[in-house]
């Protein structure tokens, strides 16, 4: 880099001054996450990087592993967090430079997607969408019965009860993002936030996670086996507003006892670093879709034009085949095929509009003259993400 300024690998030496830094630009909680996340065998020092000026470090960013599920094929993805850069070397492409390294890793880790949450707008400089979005956060106007549940602070033993809780509540979502086993460790371990277990009869049977009292109590990550014990969470818990989660048993049983949310968009950023290698990874998941949706016994090909280029996704009874890469294309339609605007593709893939929901917003995407056919493949999704930090 210019200046003297040198991007390396973190080492265990820089602790203290990434401590630093990120407890200066963020908050102290931040330092102790970095530690859990590069003490931890399943991450290590590899997943962080430092931009250091002589012994001391002035940018930094970490990389953590994902995986995306969508209509149960799990699509490898990563999200960069713990973002920070000393005031005094601002403006100056660190951040910039940190990101080209993260997703240069990524590929090299075989991530097909990067997901991440970010301050409005900075990040859709570095190829970032807004695709998926994130449940509204709700004031608590009521206050449910607890009914002899016990709420208690979770731990690592508690770990795999929280999972199974959790994963019900998911498989109700067509795209999914569950924490990893090493998140999980750090979560139970870290200050800024608090997972929390409720028991009956000395059996896990709901699930949360609360931000610090001092914060105002948020809760989020409901999950529950039934109505009672979502009631028994939101009780105990004492939480003051929760992120919804629409289409499962917590979010039904909690709706009598939450009052409207702000009316303002809120989605995670989604990069998509080589769409084709993406494509051909989803070809199971369009194949599904094809024999579903009335295709089965049909044969041709799926036109998909991002303008500057295009794939082709050949299908023959209900199974797809390699995509095919092709050049510019501008006048899809003329191909029986569909236009898509490149920065819409994460969006069309992860989003809850679908292919006929982006045409009716977005001039430049439209599913062309074979429009049941871009239909069938690329429908409405809904989403159910679960991230390190909450949204």
């Amino acid at each position: 880099m210019t200046d003297g300024l040198v991007l390396r690998t973190a080492r265990p030496e820089d602790l203290p001054r990434i401590g630093a830094l990120l407890a200066d630009r963020g908050e102290p909680a931040d330092a102790v996450d970095h530690r859990l996340v590069v003490e931890d065998p399943d991450a290590g020092w590899e997943a962080c990087a430092v931009v250091v000026d002589g012994d001391e470090v002035v940018s930094t960013a970490t990389l953590l592993d994902e995986t995306l599920v969508l209509d149960g094929v799990e699509i490898p993805a990563s999200q960069v967090e713990l973002v920070a850069t000393d005031r005094a070397y601002e403006g100056r492409g660190l951040v910039r430079a940190l990101m080209d390294w993260a997703h240069e890793r990524s590929v090299a880790r075989g991530r097909l997607v990067n997901v991440m949450l970010g301050i409005p707008y900075f990040y859709r400089r570095f190829g970032y969408t807004y695709a998926i979005p994130i449940s509204a956060t709700r004031p608590v106007t009521g206050r449910p019965e607890a009914g002899g549940h016990v709420l208690r602070e979770a731990g690592v033993q508690d770990i795999p009860a929280m999972a199974r809780l959790q994963e019900a509540e998911q498989a109700r979502a067509d795209l999914r993002m569950p924490h990893s086993p090493a998140l999980w460790r750090w979560l139970v371990a870290r200050d800024g936030s608090t997972e929390w277990l409720v028991d009956r009869d000395g059996v896990p049977v709901a699930t949360g996670r609360t931000t610090p009292p001092e914060e105002g109590v948020r809760l989020c990550e409901v999950a529950a086996v039934d109505e009672a014990a979502a009631h028994a969470l939101l009780a105990l818990t004492g939480a003051t507003e929760v992120t919804e989660r629409p289409v499962s048993v917590a979010g039904a049983a909690l709706e009598p006892f939450l009052g409207p949310a702000a009316e303002e968009a809120n989605s995670y950023y989604v990069r998509i670093g080589d769409p084709v290698a993406l494509l051909e990874h989803l070809r199971p998941v369009f194949g599904r879709r094809l024999a579903e949706g009335g295709f089965a016994d049909r044969d041709g090909e799926a036109v998909v034009s991002f303008y500057r280029s295009h794939v082709r996704l050949p299908f023959r009874a209900g199974e797809v085949g390699p995509v095919v890469a092709g050049g510019r294309m501008q006048a899809p339609g003329a191909e029986g095929g569909a236009g898509v605007a490149p920065d819409m593709l994460a969006s069309l893939l992860f989003g809850p509009h679908g292919i006929q929901g982006l045409a009716a917003r977005f001039p430049d995407v439209y599913p062309g003259p074979n429009a049941d056919l871009m239909r069938t493949l690329f429908p409405p999704v809904r989403g159910d993400l679960m991230t390190f930090y909450m949204p």
